[in-house]
């Protein structure tokens, strides 16, 4: 057992109920310091372990003693001509083979975190679970603890299913983890050489594991079910997150939070930022000299769209600013930590939920996203593309300012976090306007300045925001009709990928109406 947690509480219970304790190496010599008579499987065997542990329980005496039938005659002659004991329960969990690799193990230490023997004994222990009861989890511990006393030290055929079926999900899932460690990324060690260089990072066949981290009251509709599942290796987001006070998380909670964390991670180290997400859109993003000033800008983009929805920071949440937030109705913030006087504050919106993620994901991390499509699967590797200023080209008469660019990139930044067809204006570090999710370009570009407008008019400014800002394009502008609504709104400077084959009648009507424009040579669908 490489977790020993419980381990010495188990063996006491079981002690005490008659049971033999038969064990190998670390795991006999915890039980014997908890005080126990343990036997060990060499002497069950008859033979020492031997190759470092790697061969101790692959054995007729063990497996013999797991398989066998109990109501089979020629199965008990077997055992009795062969000295083969019975074997009724199995407690094994498995070498550490996901964490092994969390931790960034050299190959040859993750090659001897492959389980052979544990897997074995599993498999055996449930495929005959009609006679032995198999434990993978020291959760059910005290599980079976409750059986043997109400079952006469024995197990209900009910238990014995249950934890046969578990046992199978954990040797499947160590399976996976092995299986894609080998796929993704032994073949492409460098110490390989080249010849195990794999021409697609896709395999043949996918294997994959997670674990069920909760089950939601329901999915994106009420009448539809729904849980959570998490990867078996530790991983960084919003499931892992500690969630301080608030109603359980809901679906749509979950989605919308990570949409929020993913875009605040990008200005992670960077000046406060805040965003402001609804049904998985930002709706208002923004940076300042404090966390509040980047609340009061994300919030002045879009206000009403604001109310009922997810924020979250890039920096530890204060006081201050906690208190702008509840002025609203907010259904989730999250944060890298949450001040004692932004708790304070959030308690009394005791249904609120509040969540403190530690440290931000990596918004450039490897990885794949899934989406599942009737009849299949699609998978792609995550979009962690990212454009600095030394990548832009500059492609129409005017050059952008230094200020102008600084909004591009921003609103670039913002824009591949919006759903497609994306336009984002931004000026000073702060969205101006949002157009999301539309089936052209164009509306998307006119919808944003609507809502900058509407902002003007609601905060009493002399003019939109729009004015003087950058505006970003997820993709190409197929026409020069979207960059013109653009201009219309008052943009002066443009960053988008470029490639469209009307690019020269756009970048003239950029000219024409005095644009600076850059491309990335980059897009950013969001589907």
């Amino acid at each position: 057992m490489s977790d020993k947690t419980g381990l010495a509480q188990l063996g006491k219970a079981l002690a005490a109920r008659g049971v033999e304790l038969v064990s190998t190496g670390g795991t006999a010599r915890a039980l014997r310091d908890a005080g126990l008579e343990v036997r060990d499987v060499s002497d069950l065997t008859g033979f020492p372990e031997m190759m470092d542990g790697r061969v101790k329980t692959l054995h007729p005496k063990v497996h013999g003693g797991l398989l066998a039938l109990r109501d089979n005659d020629d199965h008990l002659a077997a055992m009795d001509a062969h000295d083969i004991g019975a074997i009724d329960l199995v407690v094994v969990n498995l070498y550490p083979f996901e964490q092994t690799v969390a931790k960034g193990a050299e190959r040859a230490e993750v090659i001897e975190n492959i389980d052979i023997g544990g897997p074995s004994m599993v498999r055996s222990a449930a495929k005959n679970h009609g006679f032995v009861t198999i434990l993978t989890d020291p959760a059910d511990y005290d599980a079976l603890v409750s059986e043997m006393e109400e079952h006469d030290d024995a197990t209900s055929q009910a238990f014995r299913i249950r934890m046969a079926g578990k046992a199978y999900a954990r040797t499947a899932a160590y399976d996976a983890a092995i299986a894609n460690w080998f796929a993704f990324a032994d073949a492409f060690s460098n110490e390989l050489g080249p010849e195990a260089l794999q021409a697609t990072p896709f395999v043949e066949t996918l294997p994959m594991a997670f674990k069920r981290s909760d089950v939601l009251r329901y999915g994106e509709n009420p009448h539809q079910q729904a849980a959570i599942y998490v990867p078996q290796a530790t991983a960084g987001g919003v499931p892992q997150a500690e969630q301080l006070q608030g109603k359980a998380l809901s679906y749509n909670n979950l989605n919308d939070a990570d949409a929020a964390l993913e875009l605040a991670a990008e200005f992670a180290g960077g000046d406060p930022a805040v965003v402001i997400v609804k049904h998985a859109n930002p709706c208002g993003v923004a940076q300042g000299g404090s966390l509040l000033d980047a609340w009061n800008g994300a919030l002045q983009c879009d206000s009403v769209s604001a109310f009922g929805g997810i924020v979250a920071v890039n920096t530890e949440l204060d006081g201050a600013t906690a208190e702008a937030i509840a002025s609203i109705f907010t259904e989730v913030v999250i944060a890298p930590k949450v001040s004692a006087e932004a708790r304070e504050v959030f308690a009394r919106k005791k249904n609120l939920r509040l969540l403190e993620c530690g440290s931000m994901p990596d918004p450039r991390r490897g990885g794949f996203a899934m989406k599942t499509i009737a009849g299949g699967m699609l998978i792609q590797g995550r979009d962690n593309g990212a454009v600095s200023e030394s990548d832009l080209k500059v492609v129409t008469k005017r050059e952008p300012s230094a200020r102008e660019l600084a909004d591009c990139l921003f609103a670039w930044t913002v824009a591949r976090h919006v759903k497609s067809n994306a336009i984002v204006y931004a000026r000073d570090g702060v969205t101006a306007g949002i157009g999301a999710g539309q089936m052209n370009r164009r509306d998307s570009a006119r919808i944003a300045a609507i809502k900058a407008k509407e902002a003007a008019e609601t905060y009493e400014w002399a003019e939109p925001r729009t004015v003087g800002s950058a505006v970003a394009s997820d993709a190409f502008f197929p026409f020069a009709d979207g960059l013109l609504a653009a201009a219309e709104a008052g943009a002066s400077a443009v960053i988008q990928p470029g490639g469209s084959i009307r690019d020269e009648e756009v970048i003239a009507a950029a000219d024409e109406a005095g644009l600076a424009m850059v491309f990335t040579g980059m897009r950013h669908f969001r589907h």
